[in-house]
C-alpha cells in the first residue's frame, strides 16, 4: 500500500494533509524519516507521526447493485459516482473493483484493499464474470465457437480469450468472461455482427448478485471475502 493511503486509512487525515507532512519530514517507516508518498509500505511496517504509531483500520468488502446512470468512479462526471450510494464513512476512500458502463447494471465489488481487487481484475488471476447479455439480432449459431476460440476487437492485437456462452433466448445470453478490456462485452459482440442493447453482471467469481435489490449494498462475508485472497 501507498504511505499517504496507510496514513489516511489510520487517521482521519486526507490525502492531501498527508502529503503535507510527509513533506516536513513528521513521518517515519522503521524509524526512518520518508518523505516520498508513493513509497510502498506493509502491515508489518513501524509507521509514525511524529512518533505516535500508526494502525490502519480494518479493509473493507462490500456488494452493490448498480444502477443506471452511475458510474464506476471516485469522481462525479456526466453521472454521479456509485460511492454516493454507500451510507460508510469516507466512502470515497474506497475503489471498484472491476468496472461497469454507466448504462450497465449489476454486481459490484467495492473495497479499499487494493490486493484483494487486484486478484479480481489482473487478466493473470482469470477471475470469471458472468454477465447477462440482451442483443438486437437473435444470436448465430457459430457464435458460442467463435468466443471459445476468441476473436479480434478492434483496435486489439490480440485475440480475446476463450469465453463460454449460453444461449437463454434468440436475443438473450449469459456470457462468461476473464477479462475486463474496455466495453470488451458489447466489442466481442460487434466483432460477430451484433449490438448489445442490454448488459447485467450476475457473478463475479463464486458471489452472486443472487436478491440483492437495485441500488442496496451489503457487506460481503468472510468466506466471500476469502475466495479471492
Amino acid at each position: 500500500m501507498r504511505l499517504d493511503k496507510f496514513i489516511c486509512k489510520s487517521t482521519e487525515l486526507t490525502r492531501s494533509e498527508a502529503k503535507k507532512l510527509l513533506k516536513i519530514g513528521k513521518v517515519t517507516v522503521n524509524d526512518l524519516i520518508v518523505k516520498d508518498p508513493a513509497t510502498q509500505v506493509h502491515e508489518n511496517n513501524c509507521i509514525c507521526i511524529e512518533g505516535q504509531a500508526l494502525t490502519a483500520r480494518s479493509s473493507r468488502y462490500i456488494i452493490l447493485h448498480k444502477p443506471v446512470d452511475t458510474i464506476c468512479s471516485n469522481v462525479d462526471e456526466i453521472y454521479p459516482s456509485l460511492l454516493h450510494l454507500l451510507d460508510v464513512d469516507r466512502a470515497f476512500d474506497m475503489h471498484i473493483a472491476g468496472r461497469l458502463d454507466a448504462d450497465t447494471t449489476g454486481l459490484v465489488l467495492i473495497t479499499d484493499d487494493g490486493r484483494w481487487s487486484h486478484n479480481i481484475i489482473s487478466p493473470k488471476k482469470q477471475c470469471e464474470k458472468v454477465y447477462r447479455v440482451w442483443l438486437r439480432d437473435a444470436l448465430k449459431a457459430d457464435t458460442a465457437e467463435k468466443f471459445i476460440h476468441g476473436v479480434q476487437l478492434q483496435g486489439e492485437e490480440g485475440l480475446t480469450r476463450p469465453a463460454k456462452l449460453l444461449q437463454v433466448a434468440d436475443r438473450e445470453v449469459l456470457l462468461t468472461i476473464t477479462e475486463g478490456k474496455y466495453h470488451q462485452v458489447k466489442r466481442m459482440f460487434a466483432a460477430v455482427g451484433n449490438k448489445v442493447v442490454g448488459l447485467h453482471r450476475e457473478q463475479i467469481g463464486p458471489i452472486k448478485l443472487a436478491n440483492l435489490p437495485l441500488g442496496e449494498w451489503r457487506y460481503l462475508t468472510q468466506v466471500e471475502v476469502d475466495a479471492f485472497l
